[in-house]
């Protein structure tokens, strides 16, 4: 069993990142809808960086990124710029205006964006069980999420749809990204914190230019707000991306990597059903191909 866990650390890392993005979303989504998805980036990636600094002072006798080379520093801020900034932009403003099952349902694209990213850039290539593993996993979820809920729900917009794909494109080229940063076996924890500082610098600098610190300010003393957004913050740029960048690290394939990361979705059920909304056998059967898809990746 612990040579399974060995050789197979990277799929735990990416099942264990899908848990944490249902964890995030939920609270997100809450945040989101008092202080704007724009406010909320900039106080998750504060919570992110306090909590990587003190890990990184404990771990590595570094609070900061000191070690990190040009190479790091170059992929891992183009991935900030593309994941962080525009794809969690997107997908938080998804949360607000869809709710986090139906962002899902356009999230399952992630991973054909990875695969396609990936063959055509990184020169990866797909064995046929693996193909099949991410046409399951994809069409389990698409299946599961598209079922309308007949309790709370949020109706579909063209705004809400629009976010939700710039959220799965901003995700998957990240990824790439990191995964290009990652390639000299550098720490996925201090990674993270490089993409974080990068975020925070970029978000400081359109809250600035769009004059809405006032509205930061008043974020501030939401304690309604600020909980979500700390349990969302530790949940999702911390523990959730270090443990992407693990599992697009460890794993071969980005594409098998980004379709694990995918079943939040399907791991969102109980968490829905606990707040009211009801998942049909279309829903329940959506999630037992979708775990079958990623048994086919875990095992390739």
């Amino acid at each position: 069993m612990p040579e399974m866990l060995t050789s197979h650390a990277g799929e735990l890392a990416s099942l264990g990142t899908a848990v944490c993005w249902v964890i995030s979303a939920l609270a997100f989504e809450r945040a989101g809808e008092r202080i704007g998805s724009l406010t909320l980036n900039l106080l998750r990636l504060f919570v992110a960086l306090a909590l990587l600094c003190a890990y990184g002072a404990i771990t590595r006798q570094m609070p900061f990124p000191t070690d990190a080379g040009a190479h790091e520093w170059g992929w891992l801020s183009a991935s900030a710029l593309i994941g962080f900034v525009v794809g969690d932009f997107c997908l938080l403003g998804a949360y607000v205006e869809l709710g986090p099952r139906l962002s899902s349902l356009v999230m399952v694209s992630t991973p054909l964006w990875a695969s396609l990213l990936g063959i055509v850039w990184l020169g990866e290539r797909l064995i046929p069980q693996q193909l099949l593993g991410i046409a399951l996993v994809v069409g389990g979820i698409a299946w599961a999420v598209a079922e309308r809920p007949r309790g709370p729900g949020k109706r579909v917009t063209r705004r809400g749809l629009a976010l939700a794909v710039g959220g799965a494109m901003g995700q998957a080229g990240g990824l790439l990204l990191s995964k290009r940063g990652l390639e000299h076996g550098y720490d996925p924890f201090a990674a993270t914190q490089i993409r974080v500082l990068v975020g925070l610098v970029c978000f400081a600098i359109i809250i600035t230019a769009t004059g809405w610190w006032p509205r930061v300010w008043r974020a501030l003393r939401d304690r309604k707000a600020l909980v979500p957004t700390a349990i969302g913050g530790t949940f999702g740029p911390f523990l959730g991306v270090a443990l992407s960048l693990i599992g697009v690290h460890l794993t071969a394939e980005a594409g098998v990597a980004a379709t694990l990361m995918a079943l939040t979705p399907i791991i969102m059920i109980p968490a829905v059903r606990l707040r009211g909304e009801t998942v049909g056998p279309g829903g329940w059967l959506g999630a037992m191909l979708g775990v079958a898809g990623a048994a086919l990746l875990f095992f390739a």
